[in-house]
């Protein structure tokens, strides 16, 4: 019996990591089309900023380790064309045939492409793999760029504005929404905002395609496209997202063939529905479950709440579940309450740090939240999203036992005092 797996990054390697587990016996084979397998891909803009000396440094595993710790055969450089299903084939960009008994799809993602005049130019950069971010490290050693734009408010663009600006470059954000992050968020984006602009970046909302060659350098992150071709063409269907359609186990509608990770739909847990969040940390649990089906077992993977944090000038900025104006377009008739307090007593050095949660004001259920600040915004969301997944309403999360004591938190925490805001308010 052998399993393929397309696709060496974080889905593809934790599914062959995980059957390896359950099978023992199970031959494995990963084939991916890059030159690296398993690195950091969230580490990127900090080794552009310098904060990481050595692109190595990303790396987690190599394919001599998978082949000598796990048994487990990672060929780089293997190009999947096409998958001939009936016959149990992948057929690599060298005619080569490789057969499967049973085969993960962990294609991912790439930079969704834009309508910009000059986007091919050698000054016109993405962030998206290894190679993206050494090919930008050496432009700067070697160009030095005096002015850079970045395309794009997302969590990479965010990013990427501050990664050059730290390089000493005069930064310019360009965004065609009004928003960070794709939220609908005004006050997140004026904190956002705020902190750039602290940090001399220029922003343009609601702004048009930049002329890019009047740039030393730009950066393109308007968000990332599934990469779905050779699935579509086996006869895999997608979903109301434009990603892969999966069940909960990870499988698609061909028998024995599953996907997982960025090329690949998650049940939204708020909302009910597939959505599309390629993010790292999904992508490895779809890809655990995708691994465990396709060696023989039962796992499911229950879905996602989107919950995600970007660091911008030392500002943690965090989000999970819905906002206001996304639960309204869902169908909910939310109600938000957002404070600003002490992330620990102010004694102990306490920043301000903010919290809004987000309800719906039939059911009191909540469905989302964002935290930002300087510090304690991780712990923060994660309860919020933990709340999320387990469908808390809002006297729920007031009455939660949180930790206290002077040099972690105050009294009251930041999101028990949300809680009991937004609990006047439903």
């Amino acid at each position: 019996m052998r399993l393929l797996v397309i696709g060496g990054v974080a889905a593809g390697l934790s599914a062959a990591a995980r059957a390896r587990r359950l099978d023992p016996g199970l031959e494995i084979v990963v084939l991916e089309k890059g030159p690296a397998i398993s690195y950091g891909a969230c580490g990127l803009p900090y080794y552009v900023e310098g904060r990481i000396r050595r692109a190595g440094e990303l790396i987690v595993y190599t394919p001599e380790y998978f082949r000598k710790a796990r048994n487990i055969t990672v060929r780089t450089g293997a190009r999947v064309i096409s998958i001939a299903h009936p016959r149990r084939e992948a057929v690599l960009e060298n005619g080569e045939r490789v057969h499967y008994d049973r085969l993960v799809i962990a294609t991912g993602a790439r930079p969704r492409r834009v309508d910009i005049p000059g986007a091919g130019q050698p000054h016109v950069f993405t962030l998206h793999t290894l190679d993206d971010a050494e090919r930008l490290k050496a432009y700067l050693r070697e160009k030095q760029p005096k002015r850079a734009v970045v395309v794009g408010a997302g969590y990479i663009g965010l990013e990427a504005a501050d990664a050059l600006r730290r390089n000493g470059l005069a930064v310019t954000l360009v965004e065609q929404s009004a928003h960070v992050l794709h939220r609908g968020d005004a006050e997140l984006t004026k904190a956002v905002q705020e902190r750039l602009e602290r940090f001399r970046v220029a922003l343009c909302w609601n702004a048009r395609a930049p002329e890019i060659g009047s740039y030393d350098l730009a950066v393109l992150a308007v968000g990332l496209q599934p990469n779905v071709e050779i699935a579509v063409e086996a006869g895999v269907e997608l979903g109301r997202t434009g990603a892969i359609r999966v069940d909960e186990r990870m499988e698609t509608n061909l028998s024995g063939v599953y996907a997982a990770g960025d090329c690949a739909e998650a049940l939204h847990l708020v909302t009910g529905r597939p959505a599309y969040i390629p993010l790292g940390t999904t992508a490895n649990k779809m890809g655990r479950v995708a691994g465990a089906n396709a060696a023989g077992g039962r796992d499911r993977f229950g879905g996602v709440v989107g919950t995600a944090i970007v660091n911008v000038f030392g500002m943690g900025v965090a989000i999970t579940g819905l906002s206001v104006e996304q639960a309204r377009r869902e169908g909910f008739a939310p109600v938000s309450a957002r404070i600003t307090a002490r992330s620990r007593q102010s004694y102990f050095g306490g920043r301000p740090i903010t919290v809004e949660l987000v309800a719906d004001s039939g059911t009191r259920r909540l469905l989302g939240g964002s935290v930002w600040g300087e510090e304690g915004v991780e712990g923060r969301i994660n309860v919020i999203a933990t709340a999320l997944h387990n469908r808390m309403r809002v006297e729920d999360i007031e009455q939660l036992d949180l930790a206290y004591a002077p040099p972690f938190a105050t009294v009251w925490d930041p999101v028990l005092i949300a809680a009991q805001q937004l609990s006047k308010m439903v």
